[in-house]
């Protein structure tokens, strides 16, 4: 069995949302930083994310900590994708940026959408390319829905290569 799939088993796998959202919840660097999970959807077209601003995770001006608004966006485009594209495709975040708009304060929250639209874009792209690099993007936004961060991440996705035949 491959790490990607033990990995995924131990998170509760691309079929049980609700045992993937109580794992990632746990995971260390989000339970830190304060970073929770509110929804995954069953399909893993939507995830909610939200960070309330406790002292742990403020920054020396008492507003959210850059770097924790930057975690809370983290790897969720790529197992979206992980699970709505199969086993047959590799999925990486290869780069991602993030534009500070205003000081969080509060509790803040981004929800990731994957469209069946970009989903199909990346299978058709692939059937000419060796690989393909969407950008996806989330904005960060206060309770009052005021984006505080807008944030860029480039995926890498390319079909896994097949074993060549064998010889003889």
């Amino acid at each position: 069995m491959k790490a990607r799939s033990v990995l995924l088993q131990l998170l509760g796998g691309t079929k049980n949302s609700h045992a993937l959202r109580r794992w990632v919840n746990f995971w260390p660097p989000f339970l830190g930083a304060g970073i929770r999970v509110l929804r995954i959807a069953p399909d893993m077209k939507a995830i909610d994310v939200e960070m309330k601003l406790r002292w742990w995770n403020a920054n020396y001006v008492g507003t959210h900590f850059g770097g924790s608004l930057f975690a809370m966006t983290d790897a969720f485009y790529m197992l979206m994708l992980m699970a709505n594209l199969g086993p047959d495709y590799v999925v990486w975040d290869k780069a991602a940026s993030i534009r500070y708009r205003k000081p969080g304060r509060g509790t803040v929250h981004a929800e990731f959408r994957l469209r069946k639209s970009q989903i199909d874009e990346i299978r058709e792209k692939l059937k000419t390319l060796p690989k393909y690099e969407p950008v996806f993007a989330v904005d960060v936004k206060d309770a009052d829905g005021v984006v505080i961060a807008e944030v860029e991440k480039l995926l890498h996705v390319r079909l896994k290569a097949t074993a060549p035949p064998a010889s003889g």
